[in-house]
């Protein structure tokens, strides 16, 4: 009985926390459409037709078209394109196929208004391709949505090859050998096997893949100042910082992109409901790729160009004009220069007090996230109470909220004149981005922490229970330890993410309390591109060294006190 009330403590606990950080913000949303005005002391019905004005109104339709088109068409190709390689990468051997691995963590990790950026000056009309190059035809090419869908699928493949390629870790492969010894080609075998069981990752890839690009706000923030293309999560941002503000349009496009999202969710669950395979078995085997016989060096090379691209024109670009005085002196000796790099460090620099202030942030985020993700995730893994289902479903809708979203549920909440009153009223303070990125920390640390919750037994916490151990004695000496190693990376992950988030940052800084993204965007946008891309280097760089600096720290730690 003591410990059915403990777990119910803690299963509220949690339910609360992940309510008031996501939930309510969300819900504050669809609710100021519905009854606009009632979170600033206005009570009355909105007009329900106003969510029919999206299809009269030529900026809300235009953002709403541009949104579709941008996801499905990124959706399409990214997941071929992401698929493709982890099948490659799962079947063959070949030089540089770890650098493949690599490239796809770094963009993951790498915001994409960064990549974004990068991408805009190495295409741009006075861009690197065409100084360079000579590649003149360039800036049609990229600056129109066709062009847009193709650098978008470049930085979103990664959702796809990571879920593919987790899901060739296992092989069965005597069902591929009944195949072969009935006459089937090697074509018909990939075909009516190997693709139809790959069909759930496939499926999740690309579900992650349009969730994640319908709702980014990097791409059209970066390319505003070169090219026009509205999408719902810049026109939010655009209603908010516009005058008078219109809360009205934010929060009818705010509508629209969460329900966007949900059916996207609502497919994946149904598509994965109809095509689960449960195939793997005791003679299952780990797969190790094979060797690639003849098309060693063609995928070789193809890998390289491969690289060259998705890793090379985004952060080449930036290191390149961070070196270099103008964009058409070329890369010449007189053309050279380390004045964006000290421009940095003058006094009263913006940027390094921008810097300072988000890794502060990103600090507080990254610990406090982590407290909370450890009780969701033991939760979900051990816990007996009796809604964690609907914990697990919250956890999982928190990866698909756009920042954007998160932002404007976040001045509807937070923006009340009764929380002045109970000094609660956070809209306009730092404190609030302290929230928000706990908020978008949250899902991370989840997911990682409860797949390594996977490989520890419960019955190691119980036996500590039962010994009389208290619930924080059970999390310190038994699974802290154990699980040492996935809270370094939930944290870090966390840390890294929280530092460049541009979509909360822009919708919610206060005012004076410029950050790092911030400071970064708006030296783009006033087309200070070399001072942009050595800030960019810099913070990039610096954030990595942190994330060495701990995981070397920590990896001594364990070697000091490994017992053997």
């Amino acid at each position: 009985m003591l410990r059915r009330l403990s777990q119910d403590r803690l299963g509220w606990s949690v339910s609360f926390l992940l309510f008031v950080l996501v939930l309510y913000p969300l819900l504050a949303v669809i609710i100021q459409v519905l009854l606009p005005g009632v979170f600033f002391g206005h009570w009355g019905l909105g007009e329900l037709n106003l969510l029919l004005e999206i299809f009269h109104r030529p900026l809300w339709q235009k953002s709403l078209e541009n949104s579709v088109v941008l996801a499905s068409g990124t959706t399409v190709l990214a997941t071929l394109l992401g698929g493709t390689f982890a099948m490659i990468r799962a079947t063959w051997q070949f030089p540089t196929a770890k650098l493949l691995d690599a490239a796809v963590w770094v963009l993951l990790i790498m915001p994409s208004f960064i990549l974004a950026q990068g991408w805009i000056m190495f295409s741009a009309s006075g861009g690197l391709a065409v100084h360079l190059l000579g590649w003149t035809w360039i800036t049609k090419a990229v600056f129109q949505p066709a062009g847009l869908i193709v650098v978008m699928t470049l930085s979103k493949f990664p959702l796809a090859y990571l879920s593919v390629r987790s899901a060739m870790e296992w092989k069965v492969e005597q069902l591929s050998e009944a195949a072969r010894l009935n006459g089937a080609s090697p074509f018909r075998v990939w075909r009516t096997i190997q693709a139809p069981l790959l069909l759930p990752a496939i499926l999740a890839g690309a579900a992650l893949v349009f969730m994640d690009t319908i709702g980014d706000f990097g791409l059209p923030a970066s390319i505003a100042a070169i090219y026009r293309f509205p999408t719902l999560p810049y026109s939010i941002y655009s209603a908010l910082y516009t005058s008078p503000i219109r809360f009205d349009m934010a929060g009818v496009l705010s509508f629209y992109l969460v329900v966007l999202i949900g059916l996207a969710m609502l497919l994946q669950f149904y598509a994965l409901r109809r095509s689960r395979f449960d195939f793997l078995s005791a003679r299952a085997v780990p797969a190790k790729p094979k060797s690639a016989g003849r098309f060693t060096w063609p995928l070789t090379l193809i890998n390289l160009i491969f690289l060259s691209i998705v890793i090379g024109v985004p952060i080449g670009s930036n290191l390149i004009l961070s070196f270099m005085k103008t964009q058409a002196g070329g890369i010449r000796p007189d053309n050279l220069t380390l004045e964006h790099y000290r421009s940095l460090f003058r006094g009263g620099s913006e940027l390094l007090v921008g810097l300072e202030r988000s890794l502060t942030i990103a600090l507080i985020a990254a610990a406090l996230g982590l407290l909370i993700g450890l009780m969701v995730a033991y939760v979900l893994s051990y816990s007996g109470f009796r809604f964690k289902r609907g914990i697990e479903v919250l956890s999982l809708v928190t990866l698909a909220v756009p920042g954007v979203v998160l932002g404007i549920g976040y001045i509807f909440v937070w923006n009340q004149r009764w929380l002045d009153q109970i000094g609660l009223l956070l809209y306009g303070k730092p404190a609030i981005l302290v929230l928000a990125a706990i908020a978008g920390a949250i899902p991370v640390i989840t997911r990682v922490l409860i797949g390594a919750m996977a490989k520890v037994p419960g019955n190691l916490l119980h036996a500590a229970q039962l010994n009389g151990d208290t619930w924080l004695g059970r999390m310190r000496r038994v699974l802290v330890p154990l699980i040492r190693r996935a809270l370094l990376s939930a944290g870090l992950a966390a840390f890294g993410s929280s530092v460049f988030d541009l979509a909360v940052n822009s919708i919610l800084f206060p005012p004076n309390f410029i950050t790092f993204p911030i400071s970064v965007n708006k030296a783009f946008e006033d087309m200070r591109f070399g001072y942009a891309s050595a800030a960019t280097i810099l913070g990039g760089s610096l954030v990595v060294l942190i994330i060495l600096l701990l995981e070397i720290l920590l990896r001594r730690k364990e070697v000091n006190h490994d017992p053997t």
